[in-house]
Parts: C-alpha cells; structure tokens; sequence
C-alpha cells in the first residue's frame, strides 16, 4: 500500500490497486453512475448531450462506463457505437459480439495446453521445435 493523491479531488489517501481516486470519490463516481443508468433507462430516446446535461456525468465518463459494458443502449437509442475491430454498430463494450468470439478464440488458442508430440518432454533434452521447461541442475 502506498499514499496517493487522489485523482479527481486531489486528497491524500492509501492507495492499493485499481484506480487512483480515493473511497468518497469512488463512492461519489458509483452514484453518478446509478443516476445515469436511471436517466438512460427512464429516457430511452435520449442522445448523449442530453444525458450529460441531466446528470451532470461527462461524456468521457459515460464513454468509460460504455467501454467497461457498464452501460447498454436500447435500439431506440440515437447513440451508437462502432466495434474497434471491424467498425459494426454496436450498443456497448468495444467490440461486436462476432470479434469478441473471434478474439476470445485466439486467445484461447494462445493460452491453449500444447499437444504431446512425444518428444523427450521429460528427459530435459530440448528438440528445438517444442517449447519446455528446462531445471538447472
């Protein structure tokens, strides 16, 4: 733990991990949220000047909670977004939910056990196209 000032209100506090704001502002930042998830749910049709207007939330706020998947637009509303990926119109996150599976699948593929070739594994003897540990003896 270390002793941080906090980013939005600029009081010191004990920082451990995550974001940079202290309890009250997170607090205070969790309200604003829950107001805003309310506006949007009460006002479907509203557009983002509106939303900011009403709540008193900043659109680079709103964008994060969007981002994060916090926040979900009904196809009644105006606001759209664009996959990061391959530019289809989405309602929340980052990417459509064909790049999410995509993305999702190499990752998979990238964390993925590698099949046993038979090689001399556990011999410590590297055969130079597979990837092991080696111990130091």
């Amino acid at each position: 733990m270390e002793l941080r000032s906090c980013r939005s209100c600029g009081k010191m506090f004990n920082y451990f991990t995550g974001t940079a704001i202290c309890d009250d502002c997170k607090k205070r930042r969790e309200e604003l949220f829950q107001e805003v998830k309310k506006f949007i749910n009460e006002n479907r049709g509203a557009g983002m000047e509106e939303i900011t207007e009403a709540t008193g939330a900043t659109q680079k706020q709103i964008n994060q909670w969007i981002k994060e998947e916090r926040l979900v637009f009904s196809e009644a509303s105006p606001i759209v977004f664009h996959c990061e990926h391959c530019g289809a119109t989405i309602r929340t996150g980052r990417f459509c939910e064909d790049c999410k599976n995509k993305l999702g699948g190499n990752l998979d593929k990238l964390t993925s056990k590698p099949a046993d070739t038979g090689s001399d594994a556990g011999s410590g003897k590297s055969s130079g196209s597979s990837i092991g540990m080696h111990y130091l003896r």
